[in-house]
């Protein structure tokens, strides 16, 4: 019930779906009660709205403060010394970035552009930490394989040995993912991938579960160097996903603190 609350009570905030809302009570009474001014109003500010979260300089300061919070793991060479908080993890946790279903396309293929890139991740952790498990999470109803199941298949096709890939299949949320760790390894040290823009409420929800994760961003929407200044009169979809991702983040954020989750 918690689950799709949540879903509800966010959704009407996220830029695209905020826009049309707000668009559609402006012509509904625009056409329903002559209520000109108002209406005017209501899609004046459904259009500004959208026209802002799709500007790519706004979009990128929105989104900056949540991927820098983390810094990435730098590429090591094998044998090389590893860092001390590295090196103790017991576990490589990737958390579910979704995949298509009933498709005939590889594993690899079905992954979304997130998963595969967080999986990316963890497969190259795994050369690092040899005797780290992976774990890989991700509920996908009953009727196809679990995400989870998925993305077990696509480690296996990157050579990652069965016997250390271990799968949530339960989890349907952040929250679910930090409460099947802690029913899997304990308070063990673990490194922790999800998206960089996802990585501080993912974090937060893991320590306030007792866990001990070493945040390990991937799958980065800003790649240009932090001196580069988006164009304030740039406006395109990728601003739009990357207005939509950090909003979506904050309220999740919002939400955990709320419940006293984060």
């Amino acid at each position: 019930m918690m689950f799709w609350l949540k879903k509800a009570l966010t959704v009407p905030f996220l830029p695209l779906y905020f826009s049309l809302l707000t668009a559609g009570a402006g012509v509904f009474l625009l056409w329903a009660s002559q209520r000109v001014r108002v209406a005017r109003v209501l899609l004046s500010f459904a259009f500004l709205s959208l026209l802002v979260a799709s500007n790519g300089a706004v979009s990128s300061w929105l989104i900056a403060g949540l991927e820098s919070r983390y810094p990435p793991l730098p590429d090591f060479k094998l044998g090389q010394p590893l860092p001390p908080e590295l090196a103790k993890c017991e576990a490589i946790v990737v958390l579910g970035g979704g995949h298509a279903d009933g498709t005939n396309l590889s594993y690899i293929n079905q992954l979304s552009g997130a998963a595969l890139s967080r999986l990316a991740e963890g497969v190259r952790l795994t050369r690092l930490l040899p005797s780290a498990k992976l774990i890989v999470s991700g509920n996908n109803g009953s009727r196809y394989p679990s995400h989870a199941k998925i993305l077990e298949n696509a480690a296996l096709s990157l050579g990652v040995e069965p016997g250390r890939i271990v799968r949530m299949d339960e989890a349907r949320d952040t929250e679910d993912e930090a409460n099947g760790i802690a029913r899997r390894i304990g308070t063990a040290p673990f490194v922790l991938i999800t998206s960089a823009w996802h990585l501080p409420r993912a974090t937060a929800l893991c320590e306030r579960a007792g866990l001990h994760p070493l945040p390990c961003p991937a799958d980065f929407m800003l790649k240009r160097n932090r001196e580069e200044s988006s164009p304030w009169f740039g406006f395109d979809l990728e601003a739009l996903e990357r207005s939509t991702k950090a909003i979506h983040e904050h309220l999740g954020l919002f939400w955990a603190r709320l419940r006293g989750k984060a």
